[in-house]
Formats: C-alpha cells, structure tokens, sequence
C-alpha cells in the first residue's frame, strides 16, 4: 500500500523532531517508510527546511497546498488555532488527503501530534493512495 504524509510544524522545526513524529506517525499505522510515496504540506511552508530536507533524504516528492485549496477538504479535526494561523482549519490531515487524491476514509491516522526536545510541534497525517 502507498500512503502520503501531510505534515504541519511551527517555523523552524528541526529535522530531527519530524523525522521522530514521522517515524511516530508511520509505527501507529504499522508501516514503514517504504509505503511513503509522498509529503505534502502547506505552501507557506515551502522554505521550512526541515520539510525539505526530510523530502530530499528520503526521495519523496512534495506537494504544496494554498490553504484555500485545503480549507475545501472535509477532515475529522479541524482547529481553529490553524485557521487562524494558516488560512485553513486543517494541514497535514487535508494536504495528505489532496495529495493521496482520497477522501477521508482513506485517512489511516489523522493527526499525529509530537513536540520535540527542540520545543517544536510537528504533525503527521497519512492517506492511502486512491488506485485508479
């Protein structure tokens, strides 16, 4: 089965906090990183370093989202605290959704929260690819 990553972390996260709620993510759905085909994430975050280079270390592309694209896709935990942040009420849930090309049902975790030693939040969410 491939599955894609929806990923949100406050600005500069480190690689070694989504590496960690990643690996986190992937262990809770009993997968491994060989089912990842792909991250994708919010566009504002399309300079967060540790985003592109979790993308670039493993090989996966990586999808950018605006969040008028993402606050159109129906998620089970939407957060006032994003919208007000992002634009959105969702992130990772609804750019692993666009990215999966799924609905909601294709969710196999929603929402993943982890804060690092480096004081950061980072969220994991995985869809499993349509197959069309």
């Amino acid at each position: 089965m491939a599955v894609m990553l929806g990923l949100g972390c406050d600005r500069d996260t480190s690689l070694a906090t989504l590496q960690t709620a990643v690996d986190q993510a992937l262990a809770l759905a009993s997968l491994d990183l060989s089912a990842v085909a792909g991250v994708a994430t919010i566009d504002k975050k399309n300079d967060e370093a540790a985003i592109l280079r979790l993308a670039a270390d493993h090989g996966w592309p990586l999808h950018f989202y605006s969040a008028e694209r993402l606050a159109q896709v129906p998620v089970p935990n939407p957060s006032e605290t994003v919208r007000k942040y992002m634009g959105t009420p969702a992130v990772a849930e609804a750019a692993a959704l666009l990215a999966a090309n799924a609905t909601m049902q294709a969710l196999l975790l929603e929402k993943h929260k982890y804060r690092g030693a480096d004081g950061k939040n980072a969220t994991v969410s995985i869809a499993s690819m349509r197959d069309d």
